[in-house]
């Protein structure tokens, strides 16, 4: 991905990025509300690494550290790690995980699961998406059983290099295809908003401002 890509991405908002896929017809590629940014004010855009797990009660403690610490040392800089842990007991983000993936250059982290640790986390400043919070981990009770390949999130599938981008607002996933289309379109809508913006603050009826710009 160019450099122009990530900073016209950085420049837009989810909501605006939504409508502009929404608009080429796209379909199922907003998140669920549940999924939550542990800090609101961050912003968290790049592409997606992708990671699958399961309750395994049958695992020890050796084997699904070795397996977490495995995961962790094959993270890819400049992505997003996205996680479908399948379950709502453990938490899939802590400290050392978080720093550990921090230091590798990982942009941050999605998980349709639960986060520890988590004033850790904010003091960090590394970005993360969850769905709740618990001090339960993974150890003795969960083991991965893919990486990079499509996993499921409620109705949207996301797949490696798929973009991943989230504000206050939730999160969207642009097809790995589609990135540099949604980015600039992103931008140029972005645009047209401010005209209209300035069109309702110099006093123009809502209605008008709608059919001459064509957006609200």
């Amino acid at each position: 991905m160019t450099d122009d890509v990530m900073t016209q991405m950085r420049s837009c908002y989810t909501s605006v990025l939504h409508d502009v896929m929404r608009g080429m017809g796209l379909r199922n590629f907003t998140l669920p509300p549940r999924i939550r940014p542990l800090d609101p004010g961050q912003v968290l855009t790049g592409p997606a690494m992708t990671i699958e797990g399961r309750i395994d009660e049958t695992a020890d403690a050796h084997q699904t550290l070795l397996a977490w610490t495995g995961l962790l040392s094959r993270a890819e800089a400049g992505h997003v790690w996205v996680a479908q842990p399948h379950n709502q007991r453990v938490a899939q983000m802590g400290e050392l995980s978080a720093e550990t993936l921090h230091r590798k250059g990982v942009l941050g982290a999605v998980i349709d699961g639960g986060l520890r640790d988590t004033n850790f986390i904010l003091r960090l400043g590394f970005a993360c998406w969850g769905t709740f919070h618990t001090p339960r981990d993974v150890v003795g009770v969960w083991l991965p059983t893919a990486t990079g390949q499509p996993i499921q999130i409620e109705d949207v599938q996301v797949n490696p290099g798929d973009w991943m981008h989230g504000d206050r607002d939730g999160m969207v996933v642009v097809p790995a295809a589609k990135v540099a289309e949604v980015a600039a379109a992103g931008v140029a809508a972005m645009a047209t908003e401010s005209l209209v913006r300035r069109a309702i603050l110099d006093g123009m009826d809502p209605q008008a401002a709608y059919l001459q710009h064509g957006k609200f």
